[in-house]
């Protein structure tokens, strides 16, 4: 189980140096592409997919993110609002957000997520990237990410008993694990559009293109 003490050490030490392997991610952006297969990479997961849009879309993008890395924050701020508006509503775009955390910090947060009252999970997971300054990088972010369940309804006894889910955690870390071992993923975010595998946090104009050849 999550040793909270033990929890909140690791958290402070691994959060605190997200940032910095973030940065040598984001450098791997432009790392050469390659295809996965995509029946493989759709076959169900530990826990079910959080997915948005219309299942049988042209195309099926799949994003591996972390809710400490900064970059996913900034994909989430800057980009996925307007592919979610343009292709995802629309039906064009199937997408699929699978938990890739990259510290204990992000795997609680994911959690939270999970189990978040009356099924909130893109709600969750939204505030908390754009809220990572008030909890990810803080001296003590159990209680930063306890100020923010707040939001979504945990109460006090909720919240420890979603950090105390082993099963949920394991679930979630074999989702990790299934990503970096049979498909390759070592830095967040990672896409897989359609199968083929896109590292960094990708531009709008980056992603409608690619979007666009396969429509």
């Amino acid at each position: 189980m999550l040793n909270r003490r033990r929890f909140l050490s690791n958290s402070v030490v691994l959060a605190a140096t997200t940032s910095a392997g973030s940065s040598l991610f984001a450098g791997l952006a432009l790392a050469q592409e390659k295809t996965v297969d995509v029946a493989e990479l759709m076959k169900p997961q530990e826990l079910p997919d959080m997915t948005m849009g219309n299942a049988d879309a042209k195309v099926t993008v799949v994003e591996y993110m972390s809710m400490t890395c900064s970059h996913c924050a900034h994909f989430a701020e800057t980009t996925l609002p307007t592919i979610k508006e343009k292709y995802i509503d629309t039906g064009k775009v199937y997408y699929v957000l699978r938990e890739f955390p990259l510290d204990p910090l992000a795997a609680a947060a994911f959690m939270l997520a999970r189990k978040a009252p009356g099924g909130k999970y893109f709600e969750v997971v939204d505030y908390l990237l754009k809220t990572q300054a008030d909890w990810a990088f803080v001296p003590d972010p159990v209680a930063g990410l306890r100020n923010a369940a707040k939001q979504f309804g945990f109460s006090p006894a909720t919240f420890d008993a979603t950090l105390s889910d082993q099963k949920l955690l394991d679930g979630i870390n074999a989702i990790r694990e299934r990503g970096s071992k049979s498909f390759g993923v070592d830095a967040t975010p990672t896409f897989f559009i359609n199968g083929v595998k896109t590292p960094g946090a990708l531009t709008v104009e980056q992603m409608s293109a690619k979007v666009d050849a396969l429509l």
